[in-house]
C-alpha cells in the first residue's frame, strides 16, 4: 500500500517505513507525530483511489526523524569569458527528516 502526498508543496511517494527528505518545517520537534491529509492518490494491493483534487478520509501520519538536515552545498558561478565578469553564489538547501508510520486510507 503506498500513497501519492502532497507536503510543503511537493509530492511524495508514502509507504510505511519510508524515510522522508521534505522541505524544512519551521515548528516541527525531534519525535513530534504529524499528519498530512492532501492524499493525492492512495494504491491499496491493485484498487486506485483518485482523489479530485484529494482522497476523502486519506491521510498519512508521519514522525518527525531529524527536524533540520542540511543538503549538500550548491555553488553557482556566472562567468563571461574577455569581459570581466565572474560572480560566485551557492547555498544550502534545509530539509527535515521524516519518517512514514501509517498510511490510512
Amino acid at each position: 500500500m503506498y500513497a501519492i502526498v502532497e507536503i510543503n508543496g511537493q509530492q511524495f511517494k508514502a509507504t510505511e517505513g519510508a524515510k522522508l527528505f521534505v522541505h524544512h518545517m519551521k515548528d516541527a520537534q525531534q519525535g513530534q507525530s504529524v499528519e498530512f491529509e492532501k492524499v493525492l492518490l492512495v494504491d491499496n494491493d491493485g484498487a486506485v483511489k483518485v482523489g479530485a483534487p484529494t482522497v476523502d478520509g486519506a491521510k498519512v501520519v508521519c514522525e518527525v526523524v531529524n527536524p533540520l538536515v542540511k543538503g549538500d552545498k550548491v555553488i553557482v558561478f556566472k562567468m563571461k569569458r574577455r569581459k570581466d565578469y565572474r560572480k560566485k553564489n551557492g547555498h544550502r538547501a534545509q530539509f527535515t527528516q521524516i519518517e512514514v508510520k501509517q498510511v490510512i486510507a
